[in-house]
């Protein structure tokens, strides 16, 4: 079967299996007003899920060329498919972040958007364990989504956000950065 975009393969092989993604990455930090490129489309999927889906994206012509314990990079054989990333949680925690999270349409496809602080904390927790690929990226990002979406980042709570999935010193980078 040939799809017209990247979503709409991610949309009907997630239908298929009964899987649930949500939508992570540039995609998400544009959905929050935050306009960046992007090269690549990302997701987060339960670990156990993963398998369920792989198996399609290969059908439809993607090659797996990266798979780690928390990650997999599928590339498109065509050139209008975007690579996908997967990044894997258990499945407690992505059924958080989905009932959290809020339904988007891109490509008349639903898909479903981490809460801003998810987000954030996602990318905090990028930040803190490969920070020299991720800074560059990511802290930018953070930044603009405070900035765009009037994120309160001297409150309590987001400190201790900052904490919990980053570190003091990018808690410290984020307030100079804003």
């Amino acid at each position: 079967m040939t799809y017209p975009t990247v979503f709409h393969l991610i949309s009907h092989v997630s239908n298929k299996s009964g899987v649930s993604c949500v939508l992570i990455g540039g995609f998400a930090v544009n959905y929050y007003k935050v306009s960046r490129q992007t090269a690549d489309v990302d997701f987060l999927i339960s670990d156990e899920d993963f398998d369920k889906i792989s198996g399609e994206l290969e059908k439809a012509g993607f090659e797996l060329t990266c798979i780690e314990k928390v990650f997999a990079r599928f590339k498109g054989n065509k050139h209008y498919l975007m690579d996908v990333d997967f990044m894997f949680i258990d499945k407690a925690t992505l059924d958080k972040i989905i009932k959290d999270g809020r339904e988007i349409s891109i490509a008349k496809q639903k898909f479903i958007v981490p809460s801003l602080n998810v987000l954030i904390a996602l990318k905090l927790h990028a930040i803190k364990y490969n920070q020299k690929v991720r800074e560059y990226k990511d802290l930018p990002d953070i930044i603009n989504l405070i900035r765009v979406n009037n994120v309160n980042y001297k409150s309590k709570e987001f400190h201790e956000l900052c904490l919990k999935y980053g570190t003091q010193e990018l808690y410290e980078k984020i307030r100079e950065g804003v």
